[in-house]
């Protein structure tokens, strides 16, 4: 007996049962998912398949969704976080620079938050340079006799800050 799940003219039945391929011999978790359209009389059949038998049909199906986002992030821990640069041969080195490359990634997540509230297309790039630019700053400031007051050094790191959403403007 088919689950069913209703969203207006939507309706979405989840088939889920057990089979043994031909090709190899390990029993799968398959589940069928046949969305309807009864406002337009269409069906999207999808069937996934998994090796994990207690999964429910709805769980694999979110899994199966989150694909997309798990390859962009890996992607991005590659193209920012140099995940791709690691030159490991030990399962712990590996594990190591694998997890460093996509906390880092997920740092930058949290970074970039407020940042788009001002710079909506900002990116792991505008994020890097900046940090680049405060440590500019930082380092020209230690080179004055007296070290600024704390709101100055803010307000100079501010401005470094929009100073950096000016260009990004410029470029695009």
């Amino acid at each position: 007996m088919p689950r069913s799940h209703w969203e207006g003219p939507l309706e979405t039945r989840y088939y889920q049962f057990q089979a043994w391929p031909k090709e190899f011999r390990v029993l799968l978790n398959v589940v069928c998912v046949v969305q309807v359209n009864h406002a337009h009389a269409k069906r999207a059949p999808v069937i996934l398949f998994s090796d994990d038998l207690t999964l429910p049909a709805e769980q694999r199906v979110t899994y199966y969704s989150l694909r997309f986002q798990i390859e962009f992030n890996f992607r991005d821990a590659k193209q920012y976080w140099g995940l791709e640069d690691f030159m490991n041969i030990s399962q712990t080195a590996v594990t190591h620079a694998a997890n460093l490359a996509l906390f880092m990634l997920n740092v930058s997540q949290v970074l970039l938050r407020p940042l788009r509230q001002t710079l909506t297309e900002a990116s792991v790039l505008d994020l890097k340079a900046q940090a680049r630019g405060y440590r500019y700053v930082e380092e020209i400031l230690k080179l004055l006799p007296q070290t600024p007051e704390p709101h100055l050094m803010a307000a100079i790191m501010q401005q470094v800050a929009q100073l950096v959403a000016r260009l990004k403007s410029f470029s695009t």
